[in-house]
């Protein structure tokens, strides 16, 4: 019986993956780099998180934007030394954007909020060694566009902090987010003409997002090596939106993509953000989670990625 397409696709991949290791046999040594977007754990205390992610053996964390205003949000003292204490370091930093601090708005005052919001964040960055920060084009949670200038607002909007990225010596990573929660930019394609739009060497990396992915791509492997060097963090949860192997995705052909396009070398990071289903997930940022559904969210998804990791280089040694 003929293969369906996405069957072929996948053999193809497999291929490429096998000839990627057996040619670059350091490969077999590397690992992807495993981080956590902590923002999702709602108002649990950074120390609790922490030390939650350092006994599952995660090294990395992505933190949650919080700094709303010059009174509010981390201070970098005390990350610091409370990441420094579970042996954990920042990969960068999870940038918020919704109707306040929109660059896509139609009202110059919020775009000024945006403004103002990611400056912020970037002195956050600079003070705890993140080496990215998510953008997100549109406000999350608002589906519906203001108008059809929205995209030459945000682009305009970002050229004007984009010198400050490469000051603080920090990624912009745009994130292409699902159109039932943003109104534009939801594709790899989208980010990769936002960015060439912005036009700007602060602006030139990529957020994934499996989860959005699913509805957006084609193909999400396909789009993962489309991405290519631009692709500096990706966001992971199953097809439903739970803890990795909790759902229907194809958690090897995301891994195997990520090998092509020499993921495991550099700052790049594979982070799970498993926030459950729903239109707008940001609400989650205000909630206080059960301790132990977070215990058994991370350490659930690193068992699960790190076993299917091992599984897929053994097979190529086969």
């Amino acid at each position: 019986m003929e293969l369906q397409n996405w069957e072929k696709k996948r053999a193809s991949l497999v291929k490429n993956f096998t000839k990627k290791l057996k040619d670059n046999p350091a490969l077999m040594d590397q690992s992807l780099k495993l981080s956590w977007s902590n923002w999702g754990f709602g108002i649990e205390s950074l120390e609790k998180s922490a030390k939650r992610l350092s006994k599952a053996g995660v090294e990395w964390i992505e933190l949650h934007g919080n700094r709303y205003g010059n009174d509010l949000g981390y201070k970098a003292a005390d990350v610091n030394r409370i990441l420094s204490d579970c042996g954990i370091k920042v990969a960068g930093v999870c940038g918020m954007f919704g109707r306040e601090n929109d660059m896509a708005s139609n009202s110059g005052i919020v775009r000024q909020n945006a403004i103002d919001y990611i400056r912020r964040q970037l002195a956050l960055c600079q003070e705890v060694g993140a080496s990215y920060m998510l953008v997100v084009p549109g406000a999350v949670g608002r589906p519906s566009a203001y108008d059809g200038s929205e995209f030459h607002r945000s682009v305009e909007t970002l050229k004007l902090v984009a010198d400050e990225f490469v000051k603080a010596g920090v990624q912009a990573a745009i994130e292409p987010i699902r159109s039932a929660e943003v109104s534009l930019v939801h594709t790899v394609a989208d980010a990769v003409k936002y960015i060439k739009a912005v036009g700007h060497p602060g602006v030139a990396h990529i957020n994934g997002d499996v989860y959005h992915m699913q509805s957006e791509e084609a193909n999400i492997a396909e789009a993962l090596i489309e991405a290519g060097p631009r692709l500096v963090n990706l966001h992971l949860a199953d097809s439903n939106r739970c803890a990795m192997g909790a759902g229907s995705l194809d958690i090897d052909a995301i891994i195997m993509a990520l090998y092509v396009i020499d993921y495991p070398q550099g700052r790049r990071f594979a982070t799970p953000e498993p926030l459950g289903p729903g239109g707008d997930p940001y609400p989650a940022m205000f909630g206080q989670p059960d301790p132990a559904v977070l215990d058994a969210l991370v350490n659930d998804s690193v068992v699960y990625w790190r076993q299917r990791e091992k599984a897929l280089k053994a097979s190529v040694q086969e």
